[in-house]
Order: C-alpha cells, then sequence, then structure tokens
C-alpha cells in the first residue's frame, strides 16, 4: 500500500495539489486496504488518514495500519474542519466523478472552518487514483485468475445442463449458487442471462422467460473473489441452430478471435476496438455492435483502460480488460463472446477458459 500511495503523491504533486479527498470505494481501498462501505482518505505528501465512523474504527485499524485513524461523527461538513484543520493544505482535490452534490457543498462550507492559512481552494479532479489501478501487481492478478477459473467452470457446468423451459432467472441463481460452492465470494455484477429476443438486449435483467431450443442464450457473468472481479459472456443453444444463428455467432466469434491475436502493447483503445469493429462491419452487421469492444477489470467490474472506438487510453503490459464484440438484432436475438485478458509479452492472454461454441 505505501508505494501505491507514494505513487498517487507523485502525480499529486504533478497536478499542484497539496492534498486530495479520497471517496469512491474501490480507490479507498486500493490505497488503504480498507474494505468497509464507510469512509474517506486524506491524503498529503507528509500525512495518510482514513476517516471512519466508530462501525469502521477496529476494522480499519487491522486493514490499513499505515494510515493514521480519524474517527468521524456526523456528515462531512462537520467533521472534516477537525480531520483536516492541521494539515496545512492551501489545494485541496476531491473526487469530483464520485462527491454527490451535497457532500461537495458540505465540504465547501467546511473549508471555512479549517486552520490553514487563508482560505483551501478545492480543485475538481477526475482519475487521479484509476489510472494506478490499471497496471495489475502479482498478487492482484493471482485474485483475478481465481475469479476467472470459478467463472468459467461454473459456465461450463451449467451450459452442460440447460434444459428447454429453464427460466432465465433459475439459471442465473444456478450460476450463483454454483459461485460460492466454488469459493467465490459472489457476483462481480448482477448476472445477465438473456434467451431469443430478450438476447438482443445488451444489459438484460434475467426473467420468467423460459428457453426454448434453437435460441441464442447470451449468459454473461462473473465471480468475485478478494474483491477482484472476473467478467466473461458466452453465447449457447440448446438443439440444432439455423443458419441466421449459426452466421451472426461466426461473425461475432470471428471479431474476437482477430482482436484476441493481434491486439498488442501500445495500442490505443480505439485501435483495438477497430480491430473487431472492422470485422463485424465487413459481414454487413456494423450498425448491430453499438458497444465498445471492452473495458478494463479490476476492483471494479468497469475501469480502466477503454477500448472503445473514440479511446486514446494506450494499452500496456499488465493492465486486464476484456474484449467482448457483439452483433444484436431486435426481434431475434444477439450474440456476444467475452474474454477477460491479461496484456503480457505484447500479446493479450485470456484468463477465462469456459468452452466457446453454440452446442
Amino acid at each position: 500500500m505505501n508505494q501505491r500511495v507514494i505513487k498517487l503523491r507523485q502525480k499529486l504533486a504533478e497536478a499542484g495539489l497539496d492534498a486530495l479527498l479520497v471517496s469512491q470505494p474501490e480507490n479507498r481501498r486500493y490505497l488503504s486496504g480498507f474494505t468497509g462501505s464507510a469512509g474517506m482518505l486524506l491524503i498529503t505528501q507528509d500525512k495518510a488518514v482514513i476517516a471512519t465512523d466508530f462501525r469502521y474504527v477496529e476494522q480499519s485499524t487491522q486493514q490499513a495500519p499505515d494510515f493514521e485513524l480519524f474517527k468521524t461523527e456526523g456528515d462531512l461538513g462537520h467533521w472534516f474542519p477537525d480531520a483536516a484543520g492541521d494539515f496545512g493544505a492551501r489545494v485541496w482535490g476531491y473526487e469530483s466523478q464520485h462527491l454527490t452534490v451535497a457532500e461537495f457543498y458540505a465540504l465547501k462550507g467546511a473549508m471555512r472552518r479549517t486552520s490553514a492559512n487563508g482560505r483551501p481552494r478545492l480543485v475538481a479532479t477526475r482519475e487521479m487514483v484509476e489510472p494506478l489501478r490499471q497496471v495489475k501487481e502479482p498478487q492482484e492478478l493471482a485474485l483475478m485468475a481465481r475469479a476467472c477459473e470459478i467463472t468459467s467452470r461454473t459456465l461450463d457446468e451449467v451450459a452442460a445442463v440447460l434444459e428447454p423451459g429453464t427460466t432465465e432467472a433459475a439459471a442465473a441463481w444456478e450460476i450463483e449458487r454454483r459461485f460460492h460452492e466454488k469459493g467465490g465470494q459472489g457476483l462481480a455484477f448482477d448476472s445477465i442471462v438473456a434467451a431469443g429476443p430478450n438476447a438482443a438486449l445488451p444489459h438484460h435483467q434475467p426473467s420468467d422467460h423460459p428457453i426454448e431450443r434453437g435460441e441464442t442464450i447470451v449468459v454473461d457473468i462473473g465471480a468475485r473473489v478478494g474483491g477482484y472481479c472476473c467478467d466473461m459472456t458466452r453465447t449457447v443453444c440448446l438443439g440444432k441452430p439455423d443458419d441466421k444463428v449459426r452466421r451472426v455467432y461466426d461473425t461475432v466469434f470471428g471479431a474476437q478471435l482477430t482482436a484476441l491475436s493481434t491486439v498488442r502493447a501500445g495500442m490505443t483503445g480505439a485501435e483495438a476496438d477497430a480491430l473487431a469493429r472492422g470485422f463485424i462491419k465487413k459481414a454487413g452487421y456494423g450498425e448491430a455492435f453499438g458497444h465498445s469492444l471492452g473495458h478494463g477489470v479490476g476492483l471494479a467490474v468497469h475501469e480502466l483502460p477503454r477500448l472503445s472506438h473514440v479511446s486514446q487510453d494506450v494499452l500496456e503490459e499488465g493492465m486486464v480488460f476484456t474484449i467482448e464484440p457483439g452483433v444484436y438484432l431486435a426481434g431475434w436475438g444477439g450474440v456476444r463472446i467475452e474474454d477477460t485478458v491479461v496484456l503480457e509479452k505484447g500479446g493479450a492472454r485470456p484468463l477465462t477458459t469456459a468452452r466457446k461454441g453454440l452446442g
């Protein structure tokens, strides 16, 4: 954790910030190790404080031993002046993408009551900590590999026992149950099981729709281990798929294989996205691929880097992200195939290994 804070302090200096208030849960956990649901970090060049209430005093002491504890009472506007009053910080950054409007105004009012020389200035920041989380450390990769193993095994097992008439919701529950049985902490995100016309909805919520023979079934799932996520999608079909199902599936599969085999360190997210998008467009389904090729995965299921047609994020060794092209046709269904991969030795190595194929 100390090395992570040191890297953040370098970024604060470069940005002209004396201090940063960290409120985003994954950022808070990444920097301190604290897994509680409430608390903030106050970080300067020589101080690292975790501010949390009485429910988490013992937990924060155990999980964040490198941080000084400040026990909070009341809301942010009440406790902040006492917590930060002796910091001497003149320029405070805050995580503008996470702090609520109410918290911002409470913080703004609290700044008037700090003991720093003159009134401290608030500066909105974007993604100060998130870029540090992109390149995964060995212990992070080990947790993600375990999450991906559980996810892959579960999907293979559930796909083998799916029967016509099983509802999407029943299949989703079976997946979650098996995650826990295999040692996962539960879901990295709400499972997607989308059959038939529902498969045209990329983020469909499982319903009582019974699965039927011959239709595409998009299963997008991920287990969580040690706080770290997996994200994987397979599309399957019960019974014999017709020619259209095969044609769409082969298009998406070909696009994914193209991206998996050619994505390289040094590419931008837009360049990676184009690898699969061009394949799908050439097959005549360009308008039916409406989302990005992928996204980073880690403590959050969606994080940096972004692999979209406008992303200038540069891919680096050690980054973990998804490769997930899809085609969605309203009223008919859809196909998506997704793997979580780690970029190493220049190329992408899949961490998810569930069987691919319609049957």
